[in-house]
């Protein structure tokens, strides 16, 4: 539940790169998503028409601060994002590194701070960071979203240790892993693992077959959670027998 809200999948995706509306739309439907993230200057760019096209989805829109760089950009870009939109959902980006596009953490939390004293619902996009989470939290969110690895890189889970313990640090808090997934298989483990949500874009939007990679992801998302529902089995140092030994016939 994020905000209030019950979803019932817990994959979110991302809009932008599709080859063309028509696939974007079919690969929403395909995936199962009941969320997708949009950003405000990707909206502008397509005008009224690509508006239109994100209602035709019937999804839910988690606006973005993409491309922020700083508190005053982040925050007047989800001004404008609540205006266009009509929600006080904003998935909340600062970059403070132009390679990695790691999160600047004491820009993102002032910013969240702002946001949520201005009646925003903030996810904010953080890295694994304990500190930083828990000063997200203290600004008033109440849902937070590591990343996996660097956006758009699709290396998957690249700090597991940190995730693990990230989950179980916070554990009453609904926890998404967003950016760098770019298998079905990494989004499962993070389900697995516990997470409440994977949220990604490219991985689907570049596939050779966007729509078919969409429903792959919504089935490894579906799978994953049943799995960590279902209770994983403990990992052991040595080999147990399957079968057991006893009661089994001794041959002479």
């Amino acid at each position: 539940m994020f905000y209030g809200i019950d979803l019932s999948s817990r994959l979110m995706l991302g809009t932008a790169q599709y080859p063309s509306p028509r696939v974007l739309a079919e690969a929403i439907a395909a995936s199962g998503a009941e969320v997708i993230t949009v950003s405000l200057r990707r909206e502008g760019a397509g005008g009224g028409a690509f508006r239109e096209i994100l209602k035709g989805l019937n999804c839910r829109p988690l606006p973005n601060t993409a491309g922020c760089h700083s508190v005053k950009e982040a925050v007047t870009t989800a001004q404008m994002a609540r205006e266009v939109f009509g929600t006080n959902w904003i998935k909340l980006e600062v970059i403070g590194h132009a390679d990695t596009l790691q999160p600047d953490p004491f820009a993102l939390v002032e910013a969240a701070r702002v946001l949520c004293a201005d009646g925003f619902e903030v996810f904010p996009y953080t890295t694994e960071d304990l500190i930083v989470g828990e000063r997200l939290l203290e600004a008033g969110c109440k849902v937070l979203m590591p990343w996996g690895a660097p956006i758009g890189s699709g290396q998957g889970l690249r700090n597991r240790d940190g995730l693990r313990t990230m989950r179980a640090h916070f554990a009453g808090v609904p926890l998404v892993v967003d950016a760098g997934i770019g298998a079905p298989s990494q989004a499962a483990e993070a389900m697995e693992m516990g997470f409440d949500a994977v949220l990604l874009n490219t991985a689907v939007a570049k596939a050779l077959d966007p729509v078919a990679m969409a429903r792959a992801f919504g089935q490894a998302v579906a799978a994953g959670q049943a799995a960590h529902t279902a209770g994983l089995m403990p990992k052991r140092d040595m080999a147990e027998a399957s079968t057991p030994i006893f009661g089994m016939a001794e041959l002479v």
